[in-house]
């Protein structure tokens, strides 16, 4: 009996880490700029096939509901993935599924030749140059890894970052632990002034 309380509440505690870490990374690195003029960029993630993998179809939907309601007209939003195996793009294979699935008809741009996390941020930039607020939306680990590369590459972009709707409570829930695992393995390569919350 001791045994099985340890284990649940071992398993509430590993929730409760997750989401807290999920919910701090979120909140890293952003800011409140304002303006009509808004830029969503989605990340993408490895894609086999021709279509959108569970993964990049998650990324799409918490990119658009990322778009603020007051700046609808005024949002572009950004698929970003170079070439999967299936000879499409991230990028295509992302904006197909919003605009033949989620029915989106805004603006869409595409960056489709990055392979990684830096590429993606290096290619959008001149995608960004006129934008008011800038979201990126991705799980919320990877979405902090590209907000420090832009504030690495241009600072001054940075500066208009504000949180994309890619983190609540309870989604992924069931594998939120290992995503977090997973997200501070990857942030390793972040400073610790990149690691500071925004309130």
């Amino acid at each position: 009996m001791r045994r099985r309380t340890g284990l649940a509440m071992a398993g509430v505690a590993a929730l409760v880490w997750s989401e807290w870490l999920n919910w701090r990374w979120s909140r890293t690195l952003v800011g409140n700029s304002e303006g009509a003029a808004e830029a969503v960029v989605v990340l993408g993630y490895r894609n086999p096939r021709a279509t959108a993998n569970v993964i990049n179809r998650w990324r799409v939907r918490a990119g658009l509901r990322s778009i603020a309601a007051d700046s609808a007209q005024g949002t572009r939003v950004i698929f970003s993935g170079g070439a999967t195996s299936s000879g499409a793009s991230e990028a295509q294979v992302m904006a197909d599924y919003a605009k033949s699935v989620l029915e989106f008809d805004g603006t869409v741009l595409l960056e489709d030749q990055s392979a990684t996390t830096w590429e993606n941020i290096t290619n959008v930039i001149p995608l960004l140059e006129d934008v008011d607020h800038i979201k990126i939306a991705s799980q919320p680990a990877h979405a902090l890894k590209a907000r420090a590369y832009l504030r690495r590459q241009r600072p001054d972009l940075a500066e208009k970052l504000v949180r994309a709707d890619d983190y609540r409570p309870g989604e992924w829930l069931a594998v939120k632990p290992l995503l977090a695992a997973y997200g501070i393995w990857k942030l390793r390569v972040l400073k610790a002034d990149e690691r500071k919350i925004s309130l």
